[in-house]
C-alpha cells in the first residue's frame, strides 16, 4: 500500500503501528488454534465498520468454531466510550479518536481504509458535484436542485446522528464541521440512510464506500468517481481509517489477541480487500 501512504491525509500509517498490532494475551490462556474453551468476544461501535467486521468474524469462526463473537454497533462514539468503560473488548471507530479520546486509555489499530460515497435517489439525473457544491448544500447555502444544475426541487440534506465517525469523517474532509443545516434529517446508521435516500427522489446523503447498493445512486466528486480504485490511487479524496480501539495496558484475552493478530494476515487482508482497501 505505498501509495496510500502518500495520500492518506490522516496521516495514520505514519503513526499506528501495523504489526504486530495486539498485545498476546497471558500465556495460559493460549491462541485460539491452541484451545478449544468457548469464548465470546465483545465488540461494539461504528456501524459504517461493523459489515467488514461481520465478514472478518465469519470468516474466522470457519476454523476457530470455540469462538463467537457478540457484535453491537450502535456508533464510532459508543465504541470508543466502551474500551475504556470494559463493556466491550473491542471498539469499532469510522474516525480518528481525539486527543481527549486517547487520553482515555485507548490504543488505536489500523485494520482497512473506506471511502465515504456521496449518495442520491436514483431518480436523480446529477451525476456529479463539486466538493464546493456539497459543501454549500449541507451549509444551507444551496437548498434547490436547479441551483447545482439539477431538476428544481428542494434538496432534503441527509446526515448522520451526532457521534457518528462517518458524519466527524464526511464533516472535517468537506469542511463544514459544526454548520450543518438546520432542518437536516439525522439518521442512526448506514441502512437508515439508504432506506431515507432510496425512498425520497430530493434527498441526499452520504454512506461509507463499503455499504453502497442498487439501491441509492453513488455521485462522483469533482469528476471523480468514488470506489477504491480511485481512493487508492489519491485521486478520490474523500476516505477515512478504520480502526479497532483496545484498552491500554490491557492483557487481551488470547482468543481476542488471535483474531485481532490474524485480520492483518494476507487471509483478514483478502476480506478487506472485498470492498475496502487493505493496509497490509
Amino acid at each position: 500500500m505505498k501509495i496510500i501512504r502518500k495520500v492518506f491525509v490522516f496521516s495514520l500509517l505514519g503513526t499506528l503501528s501495523l504489526a504486530p498490532l495486539f498485545a498476546k494475551g497471558s500465556g495460559d490462556q493460549g491462541g485460539a488454534q491452541n484451545s478449544a474453551a468457548p469464548y465470546t468476544v465483545t465488540v461494539a461501535g461504528s456501524t459504517s465498520v461493523n459489515p467488514l467486521m461481520e465478514l472478518l468474524t465469519a470468516e474466522y469462526r470457519k476454523t476457530h468454531s470455540n469462538v463467537s463473537f457478540n457484535i453491537s454497533a450502535t456508533g464510532s462514539g459508543d465504541g470508543i466510550k466502551a474500551v475504556p468503560a470494559a463493556t466491550a473488548e473491542i471498539g469499532m471507530s469510522s474516525r480518528e479518536l481525539s486527543a481527549a479520546e486517547k487520553g482515555t486509555g485507548i490504543d488505536e489499530h489500523l485494520i482497512a481504509i473506506d471511502g465515504i460515497a456521496v449518495v442520491v435517489n436514483s431518480a436523480n439525473p446529477l451525476s456529479n458535484l463539486t466538493v464546493d457544491q456539497i459543501r454549500n448544500i449541507y451549509t444551507g447555502a444551496v437548498s434547490d436542485w436547479s441551483q447545482v444544475g439539477g431538476r428544481a426541487g428542494r434538496i432534503a440534506v441527509v446526515s448522520r446522528e451526532p457521534g457518528s465517525g462517518t458524519r466527524s469523517a464526511f464533516e472535517e474532509l468537506v469542511r463544514f464541521q459544526d454548520q450543518l443545516v438546520r432542518g437536516a434529517v439525522e439518521f442512526d446508521g448506514t441502512g437508515a440512510v439508504i432506506a431515507e435516500i432510496s425512498r425520497n427522489a430530493d434527498a441526499i446523503g452520504y454512506i461509507s464506500l463499503g455499504s453502497v447498493s442498487s439501491a441509492v445512486k453513488t455521485l462522483s466528486v469533482d469528476g471523480v468517481a468514488a470506489s477504491t480504485a480511485n481512493v487508492i490511487n489519491g485521486s478520490y479524496k474523500i476516505f477515512r481509517p478504520f480502526l479497532l480501539l483496545t484498552k491500554r495496558g490491557g492483557n487481551l484475552n488470547g482468543e481476542t489477541a488471535a483474531f485481532l493478530d490474524w485480520i492483518l494476515t494476507p487471509a483478514g487482508q483478502n476480506i478487506v480487500k472485498t470492498s475496502w482497501i487493505a493496509v497490509k
